[in-house]
């Protein structure tokens, strides 16, 4: 199992979260490496757990299915929950999006791209299509203030 974790500092808002519903799925996008081999796949993947895939072989679906180039071995991935909301706190501190059951392949990197949510910590302001590609900043006109979420550090970790 690998966790997707998360550090940032978050003002003036909290419950970051990717916008991740049926309707509007949110797609992880990953730099993948087969554990056989330690081949990196040239291009970044992208899976949402709302899409499933058959594993060649087996009556199992997977949210992610690859076959490695290299050693040709066929490796899944499944997210296992709905993503958690990033609290703000002071320090900044890791917190864990996804987890993921990850079978012979492991993601190196996560690249934040898509639609990201959180909302006003005083004033309960949805701020939406929030990009995390950079720094973000807006302004929360019911707090009356400018609100940001900085200095991200994403991290894929063993869960």
């Amino acid at each position: 199992m690998l966790a997707l974790a998360l550090t940032a500092e978050l003002n003036g808002v909290t419950d970051l979260l990717p916008l991740d519903t049926e309707e509007n799925p949110f797609w992880y996008t990953f730099t993948v490496q087969c554990t056989s081999c330690r081949e990196t796949h040239p291009n970044p993947v992208a899976m949402s757990r709302f899409e499933t895939n058959e594993v060649s072989g087996s009556k199992g679906e997977a949210n992610f299915v690859w076959k490695c180039k290299n050693c040709k071995r066929e490796h899944s991935a499944s997210i296992k929950e709905a993503p958690k909301a990033y609290q703000q706190a002071e320090p900044a501190k890791r917190q864990d999006i996804i987890v993921i059951d990850c079978r012979g392949l492991e993601f190196t990197e996560f690249k934040a791209d898509g639609d990201w949510v959180a909302k006003g910590i005083e004033s309960g302001t949805k701020f939406e299509a929030i990009d995390l590609s950079d720094d973000w900043y807006d302004y929360d006109e019911k707090a009356g203030e400018e609100v940001s979420i900085k200095d991200l550090k994403w991290e894929i970790r063993r869960a």
